[in-house]
């Protein structure tokens, strides 16, 4: 997949068969998305391309707003590769760029700029100054501009359409599951191993700190059930979202314990993918307490990996 900061294209380049959104969580409805933007560029040699803004919209429009993301851009990008997507244009999502009036963003970037003549939307897109554009101007001027355009509706599970904003519900109600199936993979953080306060070797339940990207959304406080991998290896794991109530905690820290694992890790970079929700952080009234709990968890995620 090519990535690119910029619109300018060599004229020698194929035309583009193009979306444009954030793609945060790159979930089940994107994934369909991006799949007919690879059939009919192959059907029309055309070349796959997505246009993504950075940071997001929201942050950009209030800059107080508290939003997580699904996906650090590193993950996005890593996504939209496996997924089949050709080319990637990141669009840093300025006062410039949101003043930007919709007929002038179609004819300028979309037709000049990037060369696109089959555009493919969500059912719910809009863009330009205002979220004036939409499907009924793309239909209108792509005429006029040599480009067709389609929508494509709502991927469902359930009775809910999916979509990145009801997957950061669902993580943040610890719905691990209900979030995976909407993801069509299993939702994963990743981070450097860190110095934390180190009182878990000493009740026997050594775990490594991982520290996370501020724009990553966390699930929700408490204990899960997760896959850990380091240096590429698969192991089990028993992962804290939380203070740390019971000896005082302040801040919240991403810790997790990896069953029969001995190795010093520390710096090392290692990652997470969510497998279930085991219980909410809780308060003991002591470390045997603690430990109990801990003994508990560890039963339980051994029999969830039978």
């Amino acid at each position: 997949m090519r990535i690119s900061d910029g619109f300018t294209r060599d004229q020698n380049e194929p035309a583009l068969a193009l979306s444009i959104g954030m793609f945060d969580g790159v979930h089940q409805g994107h994934q369909a998305l991006i799949d007919r933007l690879n059939t009919v560029s192959a059907e029309r040699s055309l070349e796959s391309a997505i246009l993504t803004f950075w940071p997001h919209p929201r942050l950009v429009f209030n800059p107080q707003d508290e939003l997580k993301l699904l996906n650090t851009i590193d993950e996005k990008q890593y996504l939209l590769a496996k997924y089949g997507l050709q080319n990637l244009f990141l669009k840093e999502f300025d006062a410039a760029f949101r003043n930007l009036p919709a007929e002038e963003f179609v004819r300028f970037v979309l037709v000049e700029q990037l060369r696109v003549q089959h555009l493919i939307i969500g059912y719910d897109h809009t863009f330009g100054k205002g979220r004036l554009g939409n499907f009924d101007l793309l239909k209108k001027m792509g005429p006029q501009f040599g480009f067709e355009v389609e929508q494509v509706p709502a991927v469902h599970l359930g009775a809910q359409n999916i979509s990145s904003t009801q997957i950061r519900n669902c993580l943040l109600k610890g719905d691990i599951e209900t979030a995976n199936k909407m993801l069509g993979y299993e939702y994963s953080i990743s981070g450097t191993v860190v110095n934390g306060k180190k009182i878990g070797r000493t009740i026997g339940y050594p775990t490594a700190n991982i520290e996370v990207d501020s724009i990553k959304l966390l699930p929700k406080k408490g204990a899960y059930i997760v896959d850990v991998f380091v240096k590429d290896k698969r192991y089990k794991g028993m992962l804290s979202v939380g203070t740390n109530p019971t000896v005082e905690g302040k801040s919240v820290s991403t810790e997790v314990y990896i069953l029969d694992f001995n190795e010093d890790i520390y710096g090392q970079e290692i990652s997470v993918n969510f497998r279930a929700f085991l219980h909410e952080e809780i308060k003991f009234k002591n470390l045997e307490e603690l430990i109990e709990r801990l003994d508990e968890d560890r039963r339980l995620t051994e029999e969830f990996f039978l």
